[in-house]
């Protein structure tokens, strides 16, 4: 009984695995252009009519669960065809059902299915931040940072001892500025106020480099802790 038991779960690991590998190949293959656009990704959601909404709802959770596609042009594309207040709540709706996918995938298939898709580097160095205070504070602050790849630190969480509640109450939280950012920077597209647009770009790409080079460090140094 075990043993078929054994047998099914792996079965399952492998299908999700082949899902994730196709999410690539259709996304490099055939949809980089195309998600790199808001202009295009606008003329594909709203192909579907009445259930423009869910399509795009359903993009956004597919954004979080494969990982390499852009969340930003998604969210951005969010604002430029439903405004600011309407993008923010469906990217929101989406990141939430994305989120909870990827937190119970890896709650229930563990460690194999994590370490082929996260690198050992980006599970080391997550590892290394959630040790660096509080587990709430640390997802926040991961969140809220520009920069640090944020939807494979979710993998993480649902290996870790992170409650689900918290895990999705802090990473919303953390998430919601720059969410409501680039849904505001979408809607501004259409309204064409360039010298907006321009100073929001350059403001989020200066905050990204930052995250970049210095996330940890920003979030090892509010934090308190100093770097062994």
């Amino acid at each position: 009984m075990l043993k078929v038991s054994v047998k099914k779960s792996y079965i399952a690991l492998c299908l999700v695995l082949l899902f994730l590998a196709a999410a690539a190949y259709f996304y490099f293959s055939r949809y980089t252009g195309v998600l790199a656009d808001p202009q295009k990704i606008k003329r594909i959601i709203t192909s579907y009519g009445k259930y423009g909404i869910l399509a795009f709802t359903a993009l956004q959770a597919l954004q979080v669960i494969a990982f390499f596609i852009p969340g930003e042009v998604v969210q951005i594309a969010g604002g430029y065809i439903y405004g600011t207040f309407w993008g923010s709540v469906l990217s929101l709706a989406g990141i939430t059902v994305g989120s909870t996918v990827i937190y119970w995938l890896s709650r229930t298939y563990g460690k194999p299915l994590v370490m082929k898709l996260v690198s050992k580097r980006h599970h080391e160095f997550f590892e290394r931040l959630l040790k660096l205070g509080s587990s709430n504070y640390v997802i926040f602050m991961i969140y809220l940072i520009p920069g640090i790849p944020k939807d494979m630190f979710g993998y993480i969480c649902g290996l870790s001892e992170i409650g689900f509640g918290y895990f999705l109450l802090y990473s919303t939280l953390g998430r919601l500025p720059a969410l409501i950012i680039s849904s505001y920077f979408g809607a501004g597209i259409t309204d064409g106020d360039d010298a907006v647009l321009i100073a929001i770009a350059v403001v989020m790409t200066i905050l990204f480099i930052i995250g970049v080079f210095k996330g940890e460090s920003i979030i090892r140094r509010i934090s308190g802790k100093r770097k062994d």
